[in-house]
């Protein structure tokens, strides 16, 4: 288990500045490690291919779905979306080496862009708020650039921004790739301005993706979780996955006993919530 401590305050002030935080060192390697196997056990049932995209990934594997309440992240992500808040979206990329830059079915790069519906979030004045946020776990060696990092133009969540080119192998003047060691934690919104680069490098990239949102939002991976994730989780993690209540008034309006999330968000401890151990 990480025992990486955060300063909240400043991190939601450079959040909200930056539009991005790299965290150092959440993940131990042993934890890493135990992804990797899962990750090799998931791509091992799939066709082999240059990359991979594989949406609702944390029912594919626990030691995936034990991400879904880190215990560094969690309190995080419930200081920047308040504590009515679920998992959205779990999402595996996998990039293989691909210096010819070959096109592939599953994206091995993605263009500049926004995340979001089509048409789009709502906009006021050409700028979107916060819908939800995602955080970007390395489970490779991502610390040099070219290897299929997630490029970013920090700060375009706040302005009214458009790419000069929509082409990701162009550099832009404001960009910059992320780049970090297996463990990083990269925290972005999905207004910020974000593209996959080609990896043209001799590493493969794996990046697991795991996003968060207002419960009343539609989740991406599911209409509901399984009973299997269920059953096996505790109050924090089956808030998580959408599990409130039977009623969907409450999704909007929830009593303080559905969400146990609210005891962060209001000062509580780790022991009182229990978010800092396995449920």
């Amino acid at each position: 288990m990480t025992k990486l401590q955060l300063d909240l305050k400043e991190s939601v002030r450079q959040f909200h500045e930056d539009g991005y935080l790299l965290l150092k060192g959440v993940l131990s390697a042993d934890k890493v490690a135990r992804l990797n196997q899962a990750v090799d056990e998931i791509l091992a049932g799939e066709p082999d291919a240059l990359s991979y995209n594989i949406y609702n990934s944390v029912e594919r594997h626990d030691e995936i779905a034990s991400l879904i309440d880190e215990p560094t992240v969690l309190p995080l992500m419930v200081e920047l979306l308040r504590h009515n808040i679920q998992l959205h979206i779990s999402h595996l990329t996998v990039r293989k080496p691909n210096p010819e830059d070959v096109e592939t079915p599953t994206g091995s790069f993605i263009n500049w862009h926004q995340d979001g519906p089509h048409p789009q979030f709502p906009a006021i004045n050409g700028l979107t708020s916060i819908y939800y946020i995602k955080a970007c776990y390395m489970l490779s060696d991502m610390s040099a650039p070219n290897r299929g990092n997630t490029k970013i133009i920090p700060r375009s969540h706040n302005v009214v921004y458009q790419p000069d080119s929509q082409n990701v192998r162009e550099q832009l003047p404001d960009e910059m790739q992320v780049c970090g060691e297996p463990g990083d934690v990269f925290i972005f919104p999905q207004n910020l301005w974000h593209a996959g680069a080609p990896n043209q490098s001799a590493y493969t990239r794996r990046q697991l993706f795991l996003g968060y949102s207002p419960i009343w939002m539609r989740p991406i991976d599911y209409k509901a979780a399984s009973e299997r994730l269920l059953k096996e989780s505790g109050p924090i993690r089956r808030q998580l996955l959408g599990e409130i209540s039977e009623n969907p008034f409450h999704y909007y309006v929830p009593g303080d006993d559905m969400v146990p999330l609210k005891t962060l968000a209001t000062g509580g401890t780790a022991a009182e919530t229990s978010v800092y151990k396995p449920d």
